[in-house]
């Protein structure tokens, strides 16, 4: 498994990065699950890190817009992110998903073909009246992304394994690969949940709160980094 920690800024991915980060993603909390930054801030974190190690980006918990959604994607892309990270938070058909996640990937990699579109589902896509993450794998193959992963769309400390049992998400992540794709899981995630994490095993996971002390508005703590990374 990678780790993939989220920053908000240059100097908690400089904490992320020490404390052995696989890939640092860019995110805006105040914004939502998956709240896009500001592209200087993705330039700068490139800066701050001085490293071969991939950056990622989020474009935000998007509606059915895919024209927005596709320019949101192409301008992280343009500002150096390799990952670029969409949250499905309001599509509600296999029809919208396919269009918005099609037309992101194209915007992409017209442009930067060895980057990688990651399409994101909610665990919680009930309570969000969202599409089923479990559709999403076939959807993602079809529309050319590279990673699929499932996060909570609303982050009130509840996590991915209240929404999802642990032989639903085994299941996602087989579908995932079946179809040639990575797999990821995120959503509130706890140093206690990785048992169940090693035997799920996502091809990522993706942390914030877990490294600033359990409270996301925190900042991330290099040593809480390191000690995720050595009990991986």
């Amino acid at each position: 498994m990678k780790l993939l920690i989220s920053p908000i800024n240059p100097e908690e991915a400089i904490a992320a990065h020490k404390g052995g980060a696989d890939i640092i993603d860019v995110k805006n909390p105040k914004e939502g699950s998956l709240g896009a930054n500001f592209p200087w801030v993705i330039r700068s974190v490139k800066e701050a890190i001085n490293s071969e190690k991939p950056v990622s980006a989020t474009i935000g918990d998007f509606n059915f817009k895919p024209g927005t959604a596709s320019l949101a994607a192409l301008g992280a892309a343009t500002a150096g992110a390799h990952y670029i990270k969409v949250g499905l938070y309001d599509v509600q058909t296999e029809e919208q998903a396919l269009e918005m996640l099609t037309n992101i990937n194209k915007s992409v990699k017209d442009l930067h073909p060895e980057k990688k579109v990651v399409a994101s589902g909610y665990s919680d896509y009930k309570r969000i009246n969202s599409i089923d993450p479990m559709l999403l794998p076939a959807i993602g193959a079809k529309a050319g992304v590279d990673v699929v992963m499932v996060d909570t769309g609303i982050k009130d400390g509840r996590s991915t394994f209240e929404f999802m049992t642990e032989e639903e998400l085994i299941a996602f992540t087989t579908a995932i690969r079946k179809q040639g794709l990575l797999s990821a899981l995120a959503g509130t995630l706890k140093f206690d949940d990785l048992p169940m994490l090693r035997r799920i095993q996502p091809d990522i996971i993706g942390v914030r709160g877990m490294v600033c002390g359990g409270d996301r508005s925190s900042c991330i703590q290099a040593e809480l980094v390191e000690k995720l990374r050595n009990e991986m």
